[in-house]
């Protein structure tokens, strides 16, 4: 008599159902039709319009998974400008610019390319801090995945010899993942609203440095987001207090009433990496060598 486990599986899994049907597979008119195609291998189906509920669910799903079995506990999320150059490379904008607008933009970037540095700082020591709590790891670097900051980001765990997580999105021109993102914890998403959620599920800090529409966009949808209670405090650290005041008069706000004075509480200005994790580390008394 054969020994079977009770709890073995009463069905095939979906893989091996799927190479059931490709090894059977006889030619016919039946089996040549897109209609007779399993409908988990179906591409043209899964992209109609009526799908979109699935998609939203399949790229939840995914990095969720991912992560968790990648025993990714917590992030130090990082967002930031796509085009300040690391500072090595700040001189070849000066030098490439080809009049008075498009030189003192240069100069600018150049003005914040000590973020680089800044920001690759902070993703050492928070990869170096080596924070572990049931098999999980703690303050896992987060970024974009893109060029600028984002790179920064995860070369600085890169420095430290851990993994760091990076989150791209589908665009119109090209665009790939810098090359110090863990290749398994690469994601593309095609949503924003996957992307955004999946920058904070996971969030116990968040560094912005200075960025764009993009910066703005997730930096502000996380300040509504702790502000309406839809998520705890935690620390929101902005680097750059010049860059911040000259684009948006945040006390302005308060003095208008659109917003509570107690809202400009919600984060902090910094200027080095140093800074920044020492608000971390006293947001969650933390002691890591």
């Amino acid at each position: 008599m054969t020994n079977k486990d009770l709890h073995d599986r009463r069905f095939y899994r979906a893989k091996q159902e799927a190479d059931f049907a490709k090894q059977q597979a006889l030619s016919t008119p039946q089996t040549e039709d897109p209609a007779y195609t399993l409908a988990f291998q179906d591409n043209d189906f899964l992209l109609r319009e009526e799908l979109r509920p699935v998609r939203f669910q399949l790229e939840l799903l995914k990095p969720e998974m991912l992560l968790d079995e990648a025993g990714i506990g917590s992030t130090l999320v990082m967002y930031g400008s796509a085009r300040i150059p690391e500072p090595s490379k700040a001189d070849a904008l000066i030098e490439a610019a080809t009049d008075e607008a498009s030189l003192k933009t240069a100069e600018r970037l150049k003005e914040k390319s000590k973020y680089y540095d800044e920001a690759r700082k902070l993703a050492q020591l928070a990869s170096n801090c080596g924070i572990e709590e049931d098999g999980k790891r703690d303050f896992v670097v987060c970024s974009g995945g893109g060029p600028s900051i984002m790179e920064a980001a995860n070369r600085g765990a890169t420095d430290a010899g851990k993994e760091s997580i990076g989150l791209n999105i589908v665009l119109p021109h090209e665009q790939a993942p810098n090359e110090y993102v863990t290749p398994s914890l690469s994601f593309q998403f095609h949503y924003f609203a996957l992307r955004k959620m999946h920058f904070l599920l996971r969030a116990r800090a968040v560094a912005v440095f200075p960025g764009g529409f993009g910066t703005f966009d997730e930096f502000f949808e996380l300040l509504t987001l702790v502000q309406t209670g839809k998520m705890e405090p935690l620390p929101i650290i902005l680097f750059g207090k010049n860059f911040w005041h000259r684009i948006i008069n945040f006390d302005a706000l308060a003095e208008e009433g659109t917003i509570s004075a107690k809202d400009l509480d919600l984060f902090q200005f910094v200027e080095t990496a140093d800074e920044a994790w020492n608000i971390i580390q006293g947001f969650y008394d933390l002691e890591c060598s």
